[in-house]
């Protein structure tokens, strides 16, 4: 586990201790330092550190937001069954509801998850 050493950007995880680092291979977050933090500026929260599998993956593609093909353009890797991603929380309630929701990074998903899903859900999820 990682932990961010900036104070001004760590935050906590859904557990209340220090938000841990979800994946640096590929390197994921909106700010994409590895860590599932957030700001104002994420109009998509991508707050929630998941693994991926081939489920979610196609699942992701058929809703429109294809996770598995790269776009070097905007420095996107493409993903694959075992990554690990900070993707939208929102995004992952709709899997949920779908039957689809992928395993969860407990102590990489940032706070702001628990407004969206409660923690006990959570841990039924959680790798």
């Amino acid at each position: 586990m990682s932990i961010h050493p900036d104070p001004k950007i760590n935050r906590l995880n859904v557990l209340g201790e220090p938000l841990a680092s979800c994946c640096f291979d590929p390197i994921t977050g909106y700010f994409r330092n590895g860590f599932c933090h957030t700001s104002v500026n994420d109009l998509g929260q991508h707050t929630m550190c998941v693994q991926m599998t081939s489920e979610f993956l196609n699942f992701s593609q058929k809703m429109g937001n294809d996770l598995i093909t790269p776009l070097p353009e905007i420095d996107f890797p493409g993903l694959k069954p075992g990554d690990f991603w900070c993707i939208c929380v929102t995004r992952w309630v709709e899997a949920y509801q779908a039957g689809h929701a992928p395993p969860v990074k407990l102590n990489a998903c940032h706070n702001a998850v628990l407004h969206y899903v409660p923690l006990n859900v959570l841990a039924e999820y959680a790798v």
